[in-house]
């Protein structure tokens, strides 16, 4: 049964639901796919019991309307372009090019990162900036270590440069297909290839030049990561207390306990309790499992004196075995058993990647000890230590995990794709033999959209069917390219603009900012729609930003008697102004960890650089585009 009911009840209600998906986005309390679903949901149940028909009597709430985003050209393009990237990546194909530059002389290591940085704007302009950046944080790090500098003074840099890049062409950033396909719903024509090529350029000149001059004074000196990990880093890592093991019976005194000194123990779980500090009067039983927080160096300590606790088990039979011949062993000779197990292993710090399998499964679950033959010590999240059992806890992308393992081990887990090897590995990895072939249907694909031979989704479409039929990647890594947050926020969100735009949303809000009194100065307005966005940006999303803003953008335009495709653009470029905020870029958070910065950090240097873009885009505008 339907009703058919006042349209302002439709507009409240899209209302309502828009503002609970802001607030859920921000809180972080539902995962991004809840959110989408429950405002899909809503909008659907909305339309099915409430219609709204349009003057021919079809209801423009219907669910093929609303459903319409899941295939529209502009996500096929985006998830076809992130199976692309990860073909780039799986076959090594760009790191023969940048990988020339860390065996560079240590007094042109400035000239070899500004290369790098260089580099990476220039193909974020053509392909996924999350892969480029992904590939390009070990070469900073080693670059970093080369000149003895702080990682935290390149690696943001490397986000903001790969986000800058995303600003110049059609396919730099799926905010700017967004626009482009959201222009087309409503029935205006679609960005070409190179439509705002110069003004970008512009932006991303100054924003380049901020990076470079000003940027590194602004950031709190960070520690290079060296430094990092020989002072007082910590990670926590947890202790099966087994059979034999010298801290069977050992009892607390003074807060500690004897074999364990320079440790800080953060509880004792015993059977299905948990004991909490203080630790005064209990002894260690077998089969308790001790949490501990400690740097990387009392964790090499540890992996020495107690290796049953850190090593595989046929390694701990072989090390326990000498252990109890310690007695008998010249006194040199025990001192080398110390030296035998940190030989036979190297720590690393390791970074889960987007689009990993092990996103969302726990340690336990992941069988990385079993994949790799290395061991976990510990678990850090956004630049902090995670404070609890990390065996249990549930992987994101970006967490940082300290192992480990022999060389062989953590060169094994260089090549594998749901991993990124952050230290502790000095070899290179060779370019693969495919890398040749996915650089060729990479530039193929660029050649056949930048020329209008093949439409941007059909062009990347092809080229993500080449990269599978050329194994360049196998159908499994291909699926996994595929980010269902993206499918997910961008076909919900797409939903949500259809919504807003038949119940005269978009028109209503579009109609309050005219009653502002700046109204009759389109440049004023412009400049108020790019702060706008460029903020919403950084709390919400982009690609939620370019899909919800454009139809109010358009409406702007129109009402102000300019060109709609000027106020289009201005959403393009505010929309990824994604600079404040570690969540509000991928790249962002992909960096965190490394260059372990805080959330302030983000927005002491990304603040600056949103008003200096919104000037120089003030400047564009007036004499660029001409707009008075």
């Amino acid at each position: 049964m339907t009703f058919i009911i006042d349209p302002n009840f439709h507009m409240i209600v899209v209302f309502c639901v828009t503002i609970f998906s802001i607030v859920s986005f921000v809180r972080e309390k539902l995962s991004i796919e809840a959110t989408c679903i429950i405002l899909l949901t809503t909008l659907l149940l909305l339309g099915q019991f409430f219609p709204l028909p349009d003057a021919n009597g079809h209801n423009q709430l219907s669910t093929a309307n609303l459903l319409s985003g899941f295939s529209n050209p502009a996500l096929v393009a985006v998830l076809a372009l992130l199976v692309m990237g990860k073909g780039i990546i799986q076959t090594d194909a760009l790191r023969g090019v940048s990988g020339l530059l860390v065996k560079g002389r240590p007094s042109f290591v400035w000239v070899s990162i500004i290369v790098i940085l260089l580099f990476v704007m220039v193909f974020s302009a053509f392909m996924n900036n999350t892969p480029l950046v992904i590939l390009a944080i070990p070469i900073m790090q080693s670059l970093a270590h080369s000149a003895k500098m702080s990682e935290g003074r390149v690696l943001m840099a490397l986000s903001y440069v790969a986000i800058l890049g995303g600003m110049t062409t059609l396919v730099g950033s799926s905010t700017n297909l967004l626009v482009s396909s959201t222009l087309q719903d409503i029935g205006m024509e679609a960005f070409s290839f190179f439509e705002f090529f110069i003004p970008g350029a512009m932006l991303a000149g100054v924003g380049l030049a901020y990076v470079l001059l000003v940027m590194p004074h602004i950031l709190p000196k960070r520690q290079t990561m060296v430094e990092a990990l020989a002072s007082d880093k910590e990670f926590v890592a947890e202790i099966d207390v087994k059979e034999g093991m010298k801290l069977i019976g050992e009892e607390c005194v003074d807060g500690r306990f004897p074999s364990l000194p320079d440790v800080n123990i953060k509880l004792i779980q015993r059977g299905g309790f948990l004991v909490l500090p203080p630790f005064e009067g209990y002894k260690i039983e077998v089969s308790d499992v001790i949490i501990i927080s400690a740097t990387r160096n009392t964790l090499t300590s540890l992996l020495a004196r107690f290796p049953a606790v850190l090593l595989s088990d046929e390694q701990s039979t072989h090390m326990q075995r000498l252990m109890e011949q310690e007695e008998e062993l010249e006194e040199g000779e025990a001192a080398d058993i110390e030296k035998t197990v940190q030989n036979a292993h190297i720590m690393a710090e390791v970074m889960i990647s987007p689009g990993s399998r092990y996103i969302d499964m726990s340690l336990e679950q992941t069988g990385i000890r079993h994949a790799f033959g290395v061991i976990v010590l510990g678990i850090q999240r956004r630049a902090r230590v995670v404070r609890r059992r990390f065996g249990r806890v549930r992987l994101e992308q970006g967490d940082i995990l300290l192992v480990s393992g022999s060389r062989k081990d953590i060169y094994t887990m260089r090549q594998s794709s749901d991993l990124v090897v952050l230290s502790g590995s000095t070899q290179d990895v060779p370019m693969a033999k495919k890398a040749p072939v996915a650089l060729g249907i990479f530039f193929g694909v660029i050649g056949l959209a930048a020329l209008g031979i093949c439409s941007i989704p059909v062009a990347a479409i092809i080229g993500s069917v080449l990269m599978v039929a050329t194994n360049c990647l196998n159908i499994r890594q291909a699926t996994r390219a595929l980010d269902r947050k993206i499918f997910f926020l961008v076909g919900s969100m797409l939903a949500l603009g259809v919504a807003l735009d038949s119940t005269g949303g978009a028109l209503f809000i579009a109609d309050s900012i005219l009653s502002l009194p700046i109204a009759n100065n389109p440049l004023a307005m412009a400049g108020l729609l790019f702060a706008i966005v460029a903020i919403a940006t950084n709390i919400l999303s982009n690609n939620a930003c370019a899909i919800l803003f454009t139809p109010i953008a358009v409406n702007l335009a129109i009402n102000l008697g300019i060109d709609p495709m000027i106020f289009a653009i201005t959403v393009v470029f505010a929309a990824n102004c994604s600079f404040a905020s570690p969540i509000g870029y991928q790249t962002n958070l992909l960096v965190m960890g490394p260059g372990h910065y805080q959330f302030s950090d983000f927005m002491k240097a990304g603040i600056p650089l949103m008003l200096i873009l919104w000037v120089t885009f003030m400047f564009i505008v007036k004499f660029y585009y001409g707009v008075g």
